[in-house]
C-alpha cells in the first residue's frame, strides 16, 4: 500500500486549477453524503439498530483503510462521517424519501465533479486507480488540515 503523501500527491496532480478544486471541495463531501443516502435507504438483512445499515458497513469500512494511511486523517473522517450520519437520520424523517433526495444529489455531484475535470482538462484519478475515490475525501480534509498546521 502506497503511503498517504503519496496517494495525497498523485490525487493533487490531476486537481492544480482552481476552479476544479473549488468544484471538489463541495461535489466530493456530496458524493460522499449522497452515496450514504443511497446506502442507508437500501434494506439491511439484520435489524440490531437503525445506525446499522449498509452506509454505516461503508463508513466502518472505509475508515479501517483510512486508519491503515494515517490514525490523523480517520479521525477527521470519523467526526465528518457522524456528522453526515446526523444529517442522514435528520432527512430520513423528511416527506420525501431520502433515497430520492441522494440520488438527486449524487447525479447533481458527479456532472459537478466532470465539468471541474473538463476545465482541469485531466480525466478523473480513479479512471487511473479506483483507490482515488476514497481519496478525493481525505485530500480534502489534508488540505483542512494543512490550513489548520496539523499534521496527518
Amino acid at each position: 500500500m502506497r503511503n498517504v503523501n503519496a496517494l495525497l500527491n498523485e490525487y493533487s496532480e490531476g486537481h492544480q486549477n482552481r476552479v476544479n478544486k473549488n468544484i471538489h471541495r463541495v461535489c466530493v463531501p456530496a458524493i460522499v453524503f449522497s452515496l450514504l443516502g443511497i446506502l442507508w435507504s437500501l434494506p439491511f438483512p439484520i435489524k440490531i439498530s437503525p445506525l446499522v445499515n449498509w452506509a454505516t458497513v461503508l463508513i466502518v469500512l472505509s475508515l479501517i483503510y483510512y486508519l491503515f494511511l494515517s490514525w490523523k486523517l480517520a479521525i477527521g473522517m470519523l467526526f465528518s462521517s457522524l456528522f453526515m450520519i446526523l444529517i442522514l437520520r435528520w432527512m430520513d424523517g423528511f416527506s420525501v424519501p431520502l433515497w430520492q433526495i441522494a440520488i438527486a444529489i449524487f447525479m447533481v455531484a458527479w456532472v459537478g465533479q466532470f465539468i471541474g475535470h473538463h476545465i482541469e482538462g485531466k480525466r478523473p484519478s480513479f479512471f487511473k486507480d479506483i483507490q482515488f475515490l476514497l481519496i478525493g475525501p481525505v485530500w480534502l480534509l489534508a488540505d483542512v488540515y494543512r490550513k489548520f498546521n496539523l499534521s496527518y
